[in-house]
């Protein structure tokens, strides 16, 4: 089993920019497409995420000392920390489960295609780490029960596939990824919760007459209400909320108008790479199968270049860190994974087709029930983090919003704690 994990970690430890490449050669392949081509379809790929992790790298950079800029101005005090998804990512791959997991879910994911149970091929095994963190969920709460641990990160994954061809259709229309789904753990999660709450937002006499999407405000505001614009101006209203001072308000929004203007870029790229693979896709499967249909199950990643939904995740910002202080019962401490919120909203802005206010709304009241969540789950999330990652100064407990504040997880963790009282 050692070996087994050293050769998995190894892989892992790569990284999705080298991981993705080579799952798109083999599929692009497999799928009779030319070597030269697919070859060339993979690197793209690859290269567009190096250029989006590099936008998203700008995002952390500048959100994470401005949130703790607002922490220390206003005085929270919170004894949870957030501490973000990639320390819930090593905490979830260091588990004993881990090795075993990542084949079995693999192999999960390929039956329920022949059964035609779902119709997403999950290739984006770098968030194969959301499935065997709600095995670790299961593997710490029963007291190293592998059986169990290996049952909950298949439930999970069964959930997130279906989500994912729920919403690929929307994924299409609104983002224009023909083809693709998303069957990230946490965007499945909250859009699981987020789409149903949009929608009876969009309800509400007076807010379902705003139209607020981009074009809209670009035709009302003109170059005030291009992307470019509002992240400057998002960008500025943080810091300002942070106290910086007015050099660093201008960098801050420069950096944010930035990330609106080059993260679609980079998704453009990304896509030059996938459309190829996706069409090849198509054809092979029409002409064996008629009309039978599968989507490429892909980071959600993809579809953080939209306008609406960068500006919907900068705005919820500020949102979520007050949010934070004034939820009755909340202890969580958002920071870690405040610059992962535009992934969170992806199906709920899509959802709303883009009207950023119905977004922002339907957010925040997400947001909610994954702070109360991250409460909640935070004793686990702390147990599976003790030598993995350091304790901050001041932190009694650590937890997530992308894991803990996770309601397929949580979920996940209420049927641990009943199975756990049962054995």
């Amino acid at each position: 089993m050692k070996a087994v994990n050293d050769v998995v970690q190894y892989i892992l430890n790569l990284g999705p920019t080298v991981m993705l490449p080579i799952m798109i050669l083999i599929i692009a392949l497999i799928f009779k497409v030319p070597f030269g081509k697919a070859l060339k379809s993979g690197l793209t790929i690859g290269i567009g995420f190096v250029g989006i992790n590099l936008v998203i790298g700008v995002l952390s950079d500048n959100l994470g000392p401005a949130a703790q800029a607002m922490v220390e101005r206003f005085g929270f005090h919170l004894t949870v920390i957030d501490t973000g998804w990639p320390s819930a990512a090593s905490a979830a791959w260091a588990a004993p489960v881990s090795a075993i997991l990542i084949p079995i879910c693999v192999l999960v994911n390929l039956l329920l295609l022949f059964l035609k149970v779902t119709k997403t091929l999950d290739i984006d095994l770098w968030n194969y780490w959301h499935f065997i963190a709600a095995g670790a969920t299961g593997y710490i709460v029963t007291n190293g029960n592998w059986f169990f641990a290996i049952l909950c990160a298949i439930l999970y994954e069964i959930a997130c596939l279906l989500i994912a061809d729920k919403t690929a259709p929307l994924v299409a229309e609104f983002y224009g990824l023909d083809g693709i789904s998303l069957p990230t753990g946490s965007t499945a999660a909250f859009g699981l919760i987020g789409i149903p709450v949009g929608m009876l937002i969009g309800k509400i006499p007076g807010i379902n007459k705003l139209n607020a999407d981009p074009e809209s405000i670009q035709k009302r505001f003109g170059i005030f209400g291009e992307p470019m614009m509002m992240g400057i101006i998002i960008g500025a209203v943080i810091a300002f909320l942070g106290g910086y001072g007015v050099g660093d308000i201008m960098k801050m929004g420069i950096n944010m108008g930035a990330v609106m203007f080059l993260m679609p870029r980079m998704v453009k790229i990304l896509m030059e790479g996938l459309i190829p693979i996706s069409e090849a896709a198509r054809d092979f499967l029409q002409q064996r199968y008629g009309d039978r249909e599968i989507y490429l199950g892909m980071d959600a990643a993809v579809t953080t270049g939209h306008p609406a939904n960068l500006a919907t995740g900068l705005l919820l910002v500020p949102i979520t860190l007050f949010l934070a202080v004034i939820l009755p019962g909340n202890q969580v401490l958002p920071f870690g994974d405040l610059a992962t919120i535009p992934f969170y909203v992806s199906l709920i802005v899509a959802n709303r087709k883009g009207n950023i206010i119905q977004s922002v709304i339907s957010g925040t009241i997400v947001i909610a029930f994954a702070l109360w969540m991250a409460t909640n789950f935070a004793p686990v999330h702390t147990e599976m983090m003790r030598g993995v990652y350091e304790f901050p100064e001041g932190a009694s407990q650590l937890s997530s919003l992308d894991m803990g504040g996770n309601f397929l997880n949580w979920v996940i963790l209420k049927f641990a704690q009943m199975v756990s009282g049962i054995l």
